[in-house]
């Protein structure tokens, strides 16, 4: 499925060069068992994500990490046979559609996560084919802006039907290290280092 998505601040950086570990694959232990270390990310809420850390950028006297969840990021969408589908954020965490979601999940073991930055999944998948997608990007358009998603459930909530997706393009997360803790970087901060970091990965890219 592509849809031409507004991004969310933690996706904007996006080179797939750069990672090495695939978000998909077997989550690592806190203990290091893992060649990447983790690291649990905060936000101001107090939400938790645990992620690998795959780059440390100093900016300013502080480390920014370049960071990637263990577990899979979802997003979720209000399905309509009449219009696109609508990506809805920031629900709380008691909202019934995420309970519904929840329930329909562990149906297939697996785990819905309330997580900082975005929802995550929890538990064994399969990792999609890569070709399935080639072959639909060659019959639709070349929109760059355009996100593209596999569907990992779906289900019917007060007569509504809503989906779960798995977003295919690389999926960020930028943090602040203070203190021995990650926190994460959002609004003006997120704006401001942004376009620095993404300067520093090019560098860092030649280079090798």
């Amino acid at each position: 499925m592509r849809r031409p998505l507004v991004t969310a601040q933690q996706r904007a950086l996006r080179d797939p060069d750069v990672v090495t570990t695939d978000t998909m694959s077997e989550t690592s232990s806190l203990s290091g068992s893992s060649d990447v270390p983790t690291i649990v990310v905060r936000d101001g809420k107090g939400k938790e994500l645990l992620c690998f850390l795959e780059q440390l950028i100093p900016l300013d006297g502080h480390d920014y990490a370049l960071l990637t969840p263990v577990d899979t990021p979802v997003c979720l969408f209000r399905l309509s046979d009449d219009e696109e589908p609508e990506l809805l954020e920031g629900l709380d965490a008691s909202e019934p559609i995420l309970s519904t979601a929840e329930v329909v999940l562990q149906e297939h073991e697996l785990s819905l996560v309330r997580s900082a930055v975005t929802l995550t999944v929890a538990g064994e998948l399969e990792e999609p084919d890569p070709d399935d997608f080639d072959d639909e990007d060659a019959d639709g358009d070349d929109d760059d802006d355009a996100e593209t998603y596999e569907l990992l459930v779906s289900f019917m909530v007060a007569e509504e039907e809503y989906g779960l997706y798995i977003p295919l393009d690389p999926f960020f997360v930028v943090a602040r290290m203070e203190d021995g803790f990650a926190l994460l970087v959002e609004g003006e901060e997120f704006e401001r280092v942004q376009p620095r970091i993404e300067a520093e990965l090019e560098e860092r890219e030649s280079e090798d």
